[in-house]
């Protein structure tokens, strides 16, 4: 039985490595295009030539840019004295997307993870070591994920920057709003516990 031509072949297989996109799915991605009007089809083959040519890690803090800094890092309105450390750049746009945070960032690209292979010298530390080495920074947020990677990640990061003079704090942890303490699980609970405050 015929199958597809190559060129049809080789867009679905490189459809299929996209994550969350199936045998199936880049199937009719595929089709999709092969029916889609020229210009659109090429718009999004422009789109990601651009995505690969035009952005850039920023020089400052390594979150995704166009130039040199990122529109946060070239923002002068930023508090530079507060560094908020994340792990990729989707955390810091979740963290942003809140409005409340008016420090500045620094991506680490990853996390610490021994049984990937990947070691903190594969991340930004040394970047951020050097950045506060360079004054003017007060306080640095761990702001790395919840759970095992992340605190090993944060704890190395503090290691790193033991006698900079900075102080060092954690995002708090604990019951979301509108949750309910039966539905929580032990970690959260135990967080909240720890992290009790004063009214």
């Amino acid at each position: 039985m015929p199958g597809y031509s190559h060129t049809i072949e080789r867009l679905i297989a490189e459809l299929g490595k996209l994550p969350g996109i199936g045998p199936r799915s880049a199937e009719r991605i595929a089709f999709y295009l092969l029916k889609s009007e020229e210009k659109d089809a090429f718009s999004l083959a422009e789109a990601i030539h651009d995505l690969k040519t035009r952005i850039r890690p920023c020089k400052l803090c390594f979150n995704i840019a166009e130039g040199e800094l990122c529109n946060i890092c070239a923002d002068e309105r930023r508090d530079r004295g507060t560094i908020c450390v994340v792990e990729q750049p989707k955390d810091l746009l979740s963290l942003e997307s809140t409005g409340v945070f008016r420090g500045v960032y620094h991506v680490l690209m990853g996390h610490v993870a021994p049984l990937e292979d990947i070691d903190p010298d594969d991340l930004t530390i040394a970047a951020l070591v050097t950045r506060v080495k360079a004054g003017g920074v007060n306080e640095i947020i761990l702001a790395t994920n919840p759970d095992v990677a992340g605190d090993s990640t944060a704890l190395t990061v503090a290691r790193e920057l033991e006698g900079t003079g900075v102080a060092i704090t954690r995002l708090a942890r604990g019951l979301p709003a509108g949750g309910q303490i039966e539905y929580a699980n032990k970690s959260i609970l135990t967080d909240a516990i720890s992290q009790r405050r004063k009214l």
